[in-house]
């Protein structure tokens, strides 16, 4: 049985349920602006790959450890999903989508892991709350290279931005949430329902 649950369809058909709801929801109260759709992401990040959607359920003692590397105190949820990009034959890369609260409304992130373990790049997707406490792109480009360490933190590696505090620590959190979740699935990978479908990604 594989240990991940892959599904390979069109990346718009693949387009995160939670995602769609918190954006809906959030349209409601507030006009968030959009920069990409999760299709677009994936394009712009593994061009010419092909992707393939993942699930993956973690025990309770992987949320735990995820906890812990991450040094989020709140519990990761069970359900995981990611998008292995695949080209000539090898692995180029996983994206994670995170989306959470900045100040009061919330943001959707484009996390790529590299086949090392560390950051690619970080695409902003969505951002609800007013775009004067939205970092400028060299902020992004900063966490390229950078694995789980120390140094994925505010007071080491990652440098502020006057006025976009809470975004820059919303991103950084993400940034090692992704990076905890990433380690715990590759060194010993919950275990899943098979495949539900296959097919060739167009």
């Amino acid at each position: 049985m594989d240990t991940f649950s892959e599904v390979r369809l069109p990346v718009r058909l693949r387009a995160s349920a939670a995602l769609a709801l918190l954006l809906a929801g959030a349209a409601a109260t507030v006009s968030a602006t959009v920069f990409l759709t999760q299709e677009e992401a994936l394009r712009l990040a593994f061009p010419g790959a092909a992707v393939a959607h993942r699930t993956a359920f973690l025990t309770p003692a992987q949320q735990n450890e995820a906890r812990k590397l991450s040094g989020d105190p709140d519990l990761p949820a069970a359900l995981v999903n990611l998008y292995v990009a695949m080209k000539d034959g090898h692995e180029v890369g996983t994206a994670y989508f995170d989306t959470h609260l900045v100040r009061t409304m919330p943001e959707t992130i484009m996390i790529v892991v590299d086949p090392s373990g560390a950051i690619a790049r970080i695409e902003v997707l969505s951002f609800s709350e007013p775009e004067e406490y939205l970092p400028r792109p060299r902020f992004y480009e900063q966490f390229a290279g950078k694995p789980l360490t120390d140094e994925l933190s505010t007071k080491r590696g990652i440098h502020p931005v006057t006025g976009a505090t809470l975004t820059v620590r919303a991103t950084t959190d993400a940034a090692r949430r992704v990076l905890a979740l990433h380690r715990i699935l590759h060194e010993s990978p919950a275990p899943t329902p098979p495949a539900a479908a296959t097919g060739t990604p167009r």
